[in-house]
């Protein structure tokens, strides 16, 4: 029984011996440990030593035994101990940053598209159904969407204000070219008085107060969705470079470099010490983490609600529809407007003139192009979710941040020798703490005190964003909405989606959901085939479809000042 039990033992201490051998020529000679110094770290090879020697200057790898060490070594060790930690969480951070980056610019980039692709369906509107006047609307026109953009980037502008100014300007031309036609008026104060005149006599009826709902129940949310990222990002960018205590530093020299002054250039910390460090170092970040998860599920919130009378995808590809209704309505309401103008601006001198009209390319006629439905799955809507979905993978991020760093890069796999601060052992005894300020007033490896400041700040705007994002939420029953940038319009809003709120069919019909995320339509546009008819209060109905010929204008340029393209800060 004895006998075959005999080559297995002798095995085992061989291997024993050759361990304890290679540690000890590990010991006798710094050739290794200079190496790596030299390459690793681009240190002299002047004054390293060549042999294990007594260390008595060293403040943070003190050992009873030689070291391969020097004081000026130890420092070098010491600022790659700090590099290395912040390296670590970069690394960490890569994924999750580069999702939220990436889809913010995105969703700003798609948005910007939505606008300009508003902006010509209401310029092609004009065009085909409103000749005469479709030049001098196109400032206007251009004027909006500009404004429209300048708000859903973060600008200082108010939407009822410009909704208004639009509708301003819009009355004086279909005065003109609608309601006493044929003949132009060469005075601009008479223009100017009409212009005034509109709000008193609401020639447009409800549909610029039902423009202001929609675009303040659309815009608002995906402005401060957009802002929200941005935070996201500030929040990853500021702890990516944190500067690390003292006592953070001292630990992670002792962890990650203290082994090379004994020789042990391979080893790896156990798994139970590197917690120990990495948890103590990150204590502060980890309270970011209650804070993170609610950051995101209020961005979640806010995105299902996005959709019906809050898609701004809706709101923007159908208000050219609302445009034409307004016109219509005023057109409709022709002879009482024209005697409530000559009472309230009197009757102008007026000269004949001939309207400018837009330019047409006969030859293009036959490529006129039509609106088309595209596939569901190339929404916003459904881009926000596979986003939000993607981003939900991250909720626990700060808060299983050390134990990520030890158990993918830093720590020994469980079962192998390993450094626990002083020696190499088959495996850590001391506690292990938990995660968080409070967990670590018994950690055995440093001392963690008091609080972050920057970590605080964080904490404070995260809790900032967190009630916008969840005050943009619109609750099922009711959202009392406040528009703009100071005030403006408040109205309570039902959480059903009717036809006044333009989320069911118009009386122009409805243009339903015509983006692609990554593609767009060209600015060159046939709505010919889109038949638009019109009640008249008798019941008759009158049909204002386009002659079918094809626009050639440039399309409307949608710029926006590098500056806002940086959503500034909500603080």
């Amino acid at each position: 029984m004895d006998a075959p039990a005999r080559p297995a033992g002798w095995r085992c201490l061989l291997l024993v011996a050759l361990v304890g051998s290679a540690r000890s020529e590990g010991a006798r000679s710094c050739e290794e440990v200079g190496k790596l110094f030299q390459g690793r770290l681009a240190g002299a090879a002047q004054g390293l030593p060549g042999s294990p020697r007594a260390g008595p200057d060293l403040q943070v790898c003190t050992s009873e035994k030689p070291t391969c060490c020097t004081r000026k070594m130890e420092e070098r060790y010491q600022t790659a101990a700090r590099q290395d930690m912040q390296q670590a969480l970069q690394t960490s951070s890569s994924t999750l940053k580069f999702l939220i980056s990436r889809n913010a610019a995105a969703f700003q980039e798609t948005l910007e598209t939505l606008i300009r692709q508003a902006e010509n369906y209401t310029s092609i509107l004009f065009c085909n159904t409103y000749r005469n006047m479709a030049l001098e609307a196109a400032a206007s026109v251009q004027e909006f969407f500009t404004d429209v953009g300048l708000y859903l980037f973060g600008a200082d502008v108010n939407p009822e204000e410009f909704v208004n100014r639009f509708f301003d300007s819009l009355f004086p031309l279909v005065y003109d070219h609608l309601i006493n036609p044929g003949v132009a008026d060469s005075s601009l104060e008479y223009s100017e008085c009409i212009r005034m005149a509109r709000r008193d006599l609401s020639p447009f009826g409800n549909i610029p107060q039902r423009i202001m709902g929609q675009m303040g129940r659309s815009l608002l949310p995906s402005r401060t969705f957009l802002q929200a990222l941005n935070l996201g990002i500030e929040v990853i960018n500021t702890t990516d470079h944190l500067h690390f205590s003292k006592e953070c530093s001292r630990a992670v020299l002792r962890m990650q470099y203290c082994p090379h002054c004994q020789g042990l250039t391979l080893s790896k910390p156990c798994m139970g010490y590197c917690l120990n460090v990495m948890r103590g170092c990150l204590a502060h970040m980890a309270e970011l983490n209650p804070h993170w998860h609610a950051y995101i599920r209020s961005l979640e919130e806010l995105s299902d609600a996005m959709h019906g009378k809050y898609d701004i995808e809706h709101i923007l590809l159908n208000f050219h529809l609302l445009v034409n209704d307004a016109v219509m309505q005023a057109h409709l309401d022709g002879p009482k407007l024209l005697d409530q103008v000559n009472k309230i601006c009197g009757r102008p001198s007026r000269t004949p003139t001939q309207s400018p009209r837009c330019s047409f390319d006969e030859s293009k006629e036959k490529y006129g192009m039509k609106i088309s439905a595209r596939n569901e799955e190339e929404t916003l809507a459904n881009r926000r979710k596979e986003f939000i979905n993607s981003l939900r993978l991250h909720r626990t991020f700060y808060g299983a941040l050390a134990d990520q760093l030890c158990v993918n890069d830093l720590a020994a796999a469980d079962g192998l020798p390993c450094w626990n601060g002083e020696d190499i052992v088959k495996s850590y005894s001391q506690r292990v703490v938990g995660n968080g300020i409070k967990d670590q007033s018994g950690n055995p490896e440093m001392k963690v005190k008091g609080t972050d400041p920057v970590i605080n700040q964080i904490i404070d705007k995260l809790k900032h964003v967190i009630q916008l994002l969840q005050g943009r939420s619109p609750k099922p029953d009711k959202w009392e909405l406040q528009m703009g940038s100071g005030g403006g319009l408040a109205e309570q809003v039902s959480g059903d989606c009717d036809d006044e709120d333009g989320c069911g069919a118009s009386g122009s019909g409805e243009v339903k959901r015509t983006l692609k995320v990554a593609d767009w339509m060209p600015d060159e546009m046939n709505l010919s085939d889109v038949k638009q008819i019109h009640q008249t209060d008798s019941g008759s109905t009158l049909d204002t479809t386009g002659s079918g010929c094809t626009a050639a204008t440039e399309s409307m340029t949608f710029t926006l000042m590098g500056a806002v393209m940086l959503l500034p800060k909500l603080w």
